[in-house]
């Protein structure tokens, strides 16, 4: 297996700008999803747990879906599979919106429209999933062990750069219509689908047939430690999303378009401190990938307290914040230090595995934290925090799990 001669090494500043372009608008409308559809779902008369549920059954597509994606880019290159999921993205969320629509204008009701959201979510995510696999390979494919970190945090400070813009167009939008944001989001990710066709050079990735493509386990010792941190990282962040926007709305009394308004705040404190992790912090101090797991999910862990023991809108926006300067040091540590165990064609199959780990996460998550909060609004954000401390030992220990070469780590 060697590298196709017939493919040249692409530029890598102009296809990372491609790539954080799609990555972002598929990102934006992720985040207007969570801070709008709470406030949708009980206009429609949904309650807290299928309203989470609705991100469950979706997250659990992507989860299964996630890994064929990736392993098929190994073969049909990365840039056909991330066009792929953007076009899917686009057509799922203009039919999500139009069956949201439909509820409210009571066309349809009750359990009808909760069934119709279900599965135009789990029909978007069965293909929208291949977008973040086919990035992430693709950044493997032009970087190296001394900057593949830099790389992934390139990729991820796109990621929440559109987590910063889609609360904050949501929320301006929302003002409309609380709609108008999902069709917003999808004219973006049709917009990111025109520049990979047209601009975006194919990726010069070892060239294999569908037969040698690798089936590869969650269970390889290799990766392992680095698939269940992300795991738990991710639960918890998705416990912290499907619940701040019951959690602001109840705490702070306010209406469906406040919330919206208000949750979109947090989330952006959220994704700029992440993005600053990923964009200034992560290049800057050029941290190997243990290190910057083992100082972020501590930080991650503060926010949960912090979220606890909130009693307003600032602190509340604090918390956020801090949770996402933890999780944008945590995030690439974790990606880029899965991607250096595996060969060179392996990284589609890779991909696909540890871009599995957010929507594994948001199966769980909101089911716990809908369901936990229909006890108390603390509880969820009580729970997470326990569990994190055993988390963070397992982190500073994950040598001790894991064959590693500490030069690379």
């Amino acid at each position: 297996m060697t590298y196709s001669n017939t493919v040249p090494q692409p530029n890598p500043n102009r296809a990372f700008l491609i790539l954080a372009i799609g990555t972002l608008t598929i990102a934006m409308g992720q985040s207007l999803v969570f801070a709008i559809l709470p406030p949708l779902g009980r206009e429609l008369g949904l309650q807290e747990m299928q309203i989470g549920s609705i991100i469950t059954f979706s997250s659990l597509v992507f989860f299964l879906s996630s890994p064929r994606w990736g392993r098929r880019s190994d073969y049909m290159g990365r840039k056909r599979i991330i066009l792929i999921g953007l076009v899917g993205y686009t057509i799922g969320t203009i039919v999500f919106a139009t069956f949201i629509l439909l509820g409210l204008k009571a066309v349809i009701s009750g359990m009808v429209v909760y069934i119709a959201l279900i599965i135009a979510r789990m029909a978007q995510s069965s293909v929208m999933s291949a977008t973040p696999p086919g990035a992430a390979a693709y950044v493997a494919d032009i970087t190296n062990s001394q900057n593949r970190v830099s790389g992934m945090g390139k990729l991820g400070a796109a990621n929440n750069i559109g987590t910063i813009l889609g609360p904050g167009v949501g929320g301006a939008l929302a003002g409309i219509s609380l709609l108008m944001p999902l069709y917003f989001a999808a004219v973006a990710t049709l917009f990111s689908a025109l520049l990979v066709w047209k601009l975006l050079p194919d990726a010069p990735q070892v060239k294999i047939s569908v037969r040698d493509v690798k089936k590869l386990s969650y269970f390889d010792r290799r990766y392992f430690a680095f698939f269940v941190l992300g795991f738990f990282m991710f639960m918890s962040f998705s416990v912290v999303m499907q619940t701040s926007a019951f959690y602001f709305q109840d705490m702070l009394g306010l209406d469906g378009r406040q919330t919206a308004q208000s949750v979109g705040l947090g989330m952006m404190a959220s994704a700029a401190m992440s993005l600053f992790s990923q964009g200034v912090l992560v290049q800057v101090l050029r941290w190997r990938p243990l290190r910057l797991i083992n100082t972020g999910v501590p930080i991650i862990f503060l926010s949960f307290l912090g979220l606890i023991f909130a009693r307003d809108l600032l602190q509340l926006v604090v918390a956020m914040a801090v949770m996402g300067l933890g999780t944008g040091m945590a995030g690439p540590g974790l990606f880029a230090g899965a991607s250096l165990t595996v060969s060179a064609e392996e990284q589609g199959g890779l991909a696909g595995l540890m871009n599995s780990c957010p929507p594994l996460g948001f199966i769980v998550g909101p089911l716990v934290g809908t369901g936990l909060y229909s006890l108390g609004p603390s509880y969820p954000y009580i729970f997470i925090s326990v569990m994190f401390i055993p988390l963070i030992l397992f982190a500073w220990n994950i040598k001790k799990f894991m064959q590693l070469r500490p030069n690379r780590y």
